[in-house]
């Protein structure tokens, strides 16, 4: 199956023996790719001994280490053709990963996004209000994970409205002036976890102030580290936002910059889902062995995205569990997943370059 072929379908309709049969073929076609045009790459697998002849299922494919792309500049196509650098999230003084995309890459990562929000919130473009500074887009040492999310999610709505001024202050007024504007259409926000909490939700809870959503849909990211030191789970984290912004429903998704485009966006029901584009596989940190449904374990990333650079196959640093494979109440295919958080003594890093008042 082609990426085209992909696009033409629902993003969440190939149950489990048709998407393991399409991925492995892509993604063994991938790695053979990168094996070919990134020297780096080729080095880590022949260390491995891969053999693309014993590739069975996607489980058997070689993947990488998420922190190697903090180390090494990983490229498959030449420096020319390069139409953008992103540059993951990080505290002061650590290394960050650099990920580089040709204008293919960037085309069919926009085409990704595009499908799987889409499928949530319809074809039509929303009124979108970005629960963020408007700074993300002047300040170019901004521009990383963060913005590239900013960006990103706006192709997704129209008369995109900043929520916060550049000293991450609320605009009450300009909030105020955009619920009443849409209040009889549906509104899209959009945000990252821990800015939405710190400088949204108790700020206002602290003035005492409410909007009032009257059809609002929240797309959010990142930062649950610092709401669980604060004993803040989600389900209290969409109880609070709906009390302070009103008719919201809330999407909770999981993404990293090193494979931007492919998110796995939590359904109704509080799984996160594998679209067709994408897949987990949980593994056992002793032997990197599969774990079994249920079992905890490291994070894999698959996606069929990555050609300008070999993150198609990544172990991110996050614990998680598969819970169940086509047969999630929302009526979604494919895995679906829980999300336990960073492994202990893993690398700290800012959520998203979330900004933090000194």
């Amino acid at each position: 199956m082609t990426l085209e072929e992909f696009f033409n379908l629902n993003p969440y309709s190939l149950d489990c023996q048709a998407k393991e049969k399409a991925l492995k073929d892509n993604l063994l076609d991938l790695t053979c790719y990168h094996y070919e045009k990134c020297p780096e790459y080729k080095k880590i697998l022949d260390k491995l001994c891969f053999q693309p002849s014993k590739i069975k299922s996607v489980s058997d494919l070689p993947f990488i280490p998420a922190r190697l792309f903090k180390n090494y500049e990983l490229r498959s196509v030449e420096k020319e053709k390069i139409v953008k650098t992103l540059t993951s999230s990080g505290t002061s003084g650590q290394a960050v990963s650099k990920i580089f995309l040709d204008a293919n890459n960037v085309k069919n990562q926009t085409k990704t996004l595009n499908e799987i929000v889409s499928s949530f919130i319809g074809k039509q473009r929303l009124p979108l209000l970005l629960l963020d500074t408007e700074l993300i887009k002047k300040d170019r040492t901004m521009y990383s994970a963060r913005g590239a999310g900013i960006i990103g999610f706006s192709i997704f709505g129209r008369d995109s409205t900043y929520a916060l001024d550049n000293e991450m202050n609320i605009d009450v007024d300009k909030v105020v002036q955009f619920f009443e504007k849409y209040h009889n259409e549906p509104v899209l926000m959009f945000g990252y976890t821990y800015m939405i909490w710190q400088f949204i939700v108790r700020v206002l809870e602290e003035k005492g102030l409410k909007f009032n959503a009257q059809n609002a849909v929240l797309f959010h990211i990142g930062g649950w580290k610092k709401l669980k030191d604060q004993a803040v789970d989600a389900l209290e984290f969409n109880r609070r936002v709906q009390g302070v912004l009103g008719n919201v429903k809330v999407y909770n998704y999981y993404g990293m910059v090193e494979q931007l485009g492919s998110v796995f966006v939590e359904c109704e029901h509080g799984h996160m889902h594998c679209s067709n584009y994408s897949d987990v596989i949980i593994r056992r940190s002793k032997d990197f062995s599969e774990a079994a449904i249920g079992e905890r374990g490291l994070i894999e990333v698959a996606s069929v995205l990555p050609t300008s650079y070999p993150g198609h196959l990544i172990l991110t640093e996050d614990e998680g569990a598969v819970l169940g494979v086509d047969d999630c109440p929302c009526g979604r295919k494919g895995k679906y997943f829980k999300i336990f958080g960073r492994i202990k003594n893993a690398e700290i890093r800012g959520c998203s370059d979330t900004y933090e008042k000194r």
